[in-house]
């Protein structure tokens, strides 16, 4: 653990902060370009409601996020005296951004033409959100007290290996010219200790020369990465300083659609508060521990703040912690990325990033987080807790194998019901498993890894109310479900309830294989063989 000599202020900014300004900056741009493609090409948004509206609002919203987490690193860096005290990373979460575009703003904007009511129902998705987050924070504590860190870490590696990694991997190997060069670049020196000219950050380099192949691939007619000169110079008409402006009567011109929204709002607000918890475990068990109440109201407040000013993005704690701390981030980073989004999204210059930048030089940033975040998991939790890290993966597995599913059939004009569940279980696509398994799978990864971490520690009586508490979550539709209801999936919340009996009687009533010696974590572990 690195310390500050006495009574010094931490710094603001150090050399490693560089490294991570920059891998961080351009998983933010990332999400930026995405989301910016999302409302100019799914939602056909005007660019003067995109850019002058939308943008300069989440610009907002992200500086205050960012700007918040790097005064608390420096709070906890200097009442510890550490020096090596990273903060948060935080931005629009990528699952919400995806959701509140397919399931609210499209549905609403095709129904009724109008892109603007799109844009209000989507501010009334967050406000909603928003409240759910604030309301959170102060249970958050309790929760994260009496769960497994094996069980947070292991649902959330399971978002890491699906959702964070495979996309960006499958696009990598879709142009591997420039993928595949680029993710090379970044692990020789994020994992690999390699320096590049005089010690430029890795990330830098990597979409350097990413965009040096995608450019010189179009003077040789093959176009690696799709840019071209026509999108570049029609990028220059966005430039302009659009300073945000309160959009409070839009926020509120949503609530005609609250019916459908609710629907998705309070439990994607709930799968926010986890995922959050989650964050703040990763962060503490990379050696910084944050409060978890402040974290969490955090996300709502500013979330709050941003939709009042026009942004239907919910802003979230990201996981990545260790892998920005590892490359030798601490407090600037944070602040400085918040910053510089503030100015590229105010004054148009996102619109020129896209057309200059290859996304797919910027992909390898997020799969080599989701390396990180996975092997953290097992890396800080106890090495017997390994097989509940492993079941704690399946429900988003599961989910993200829907997805896939859900996409294809959608992309042939049809979906599971119509082709019918036998059909696709002929094929060995379980389907209807799957959607089970899936249906709020954060919270199933923890609810299963916490009762499997208390087994393996013969814990049985902790383990029986975490699957009194599976019952629950699951007859209402928090886990296990498409949505909240009452008796959602009756037969699953019954085995819960049975499986609770089971091991309250187990903790009770049964006797149990002698324990071998320690190994690996020092706690005697089970003889599996008696």
């Amino acid at each position: 653990m690195s310390t500050a000599s006495g009574g010094t202020a931490p710094k603001l900014w150090v050399p490693g902060d560089w490294n991570a300004f920059f891998g961080f900056g351009t998983n933010i741009l990332v999400n930026l370009l995405v989301l910016t493609g999302l409302l100019r090409f799914v939602l056909k948004m005007p660019d003067s409601l995109v850019f002058g509206r939308i943008l300069p609002a989440l610009g907002v919203m992200l500086c205050l996020s960012t700007c918040y987490y790097a005064w608390l690193a420096y709070n906890l860096a200097k009442k510890t005296g550490r020096t090596d005290v990273c903060a948060l990373p935080s931005g629009v979460s990528v699952p919400h951004m995806f959701v509140v575009t397919f399931v609210i703003m499209l549905p609403i904007g095709i129904q009724t033409g109008d892109p603007v009511q799109a844009w209000e129902a989507g501010l009334t998705w967050v406000f909603v959100q928003s409240f759910v987050l604030i309301l959170g924070g102060f249970i958050g504590p309790v929760v994260r007290k009496i769960t497994p860190r094996a069980a947070l870490l292991g649902s959330l590696a399971g978002i890491s290996i699906t959702f964070i990694s495979m996309s960006p991997a499958a696009q990598m190997f879709m142009t591997p010219v420039i993928g595949v060069i680029c993710f090379a670049v970044i692990l020789a020196n994020w994992f690999g200790g390699v320096k590049y000219f005089g010690g430029v950050p890795g990330g830098l380099v990597a979409i350097a020369a990413g965009t040096l192949i995608a450019w010189g691939s179009n003077l040789l007619g093959l176009n690696y990465g799709g840019l071209t000169l026509g999108n570049l110079g029609g990028s220059f008409s966005n430039f302009g300083f659009n300073l945000p402006i309160p959009a409070i009567d839009h926020t509120f011109g949503g609530f005609k659609y609250i019916g459908v929204i609710l629907v998705t709002a309070i439990p994607f607000g709930i799968y926010d508060l986890v995922e959050a918890l989650d964050n703040v475990e990763s962060a503490s068990a990379a050696g910084d521990s944050f409060p978890t109440t402040r974290v969490l109201t955090a996300d709502g407040v500013v979330s709050l703040i941003g939709c009042l000013l026009g942004n239907p993005f919910i802003n979230a704690v990201y996981i990545g912690h260790p892998g920005w701390k590892a490359m030798g981030g601490r407090i600037g980073y944070s602040a400085g990325t918040g910053i510089l989004m503030l100015v590229l999204t105010c004054f148009g210059i996102v619109a020129l990033m896209s057309a200059l930048i290859p996304v797919v030089a910027i992909l390898p940033i997020l799969l080599y987080i989701g390396m990180l975040i996975g092997s953290q998991a097992f890396q800080e939790s106890p090495h017997r807790h390994a097989p509940a890290i492993v079941l704690a993966l399946v429900p988003q597995i599961a989910a993200w194998g829907k997805v896939q599913i859900d996409g294809a059939l959608g992309a042939a004009g049809t979906n599971a019901a119509a082709v019918g569940m036998d059909k696709l279980g002929q094929v060995g696509v379980l389907y209807k498993g799957l959607e089970t398994l899936g249906g709020g799978a954060t919270l199933a990864g923890i609810i299963l890894g916490a009762i499997t971490v208390f087994m393996i520690d013969r814990e049985f009586v902790k383990a029986s109310a975490f699957a009194a508490a599976g019952a629950v979550l699951t007859f209402f539709g928090f886990m296990h479900g498409e949505a909240i209801g009452f008796a959602s999936s009756p037969a699953v919340a019954f085995s819960y309830l049975a499986v609770a009996c089971l091991l309250f009687a187990c903790a009770k009533y049964a006797e149990f294989a002698p324990l071998l010696p320690a190994h690996g974590d020092g706690k005697p572990v089970p003889d599996a063989a008696e």
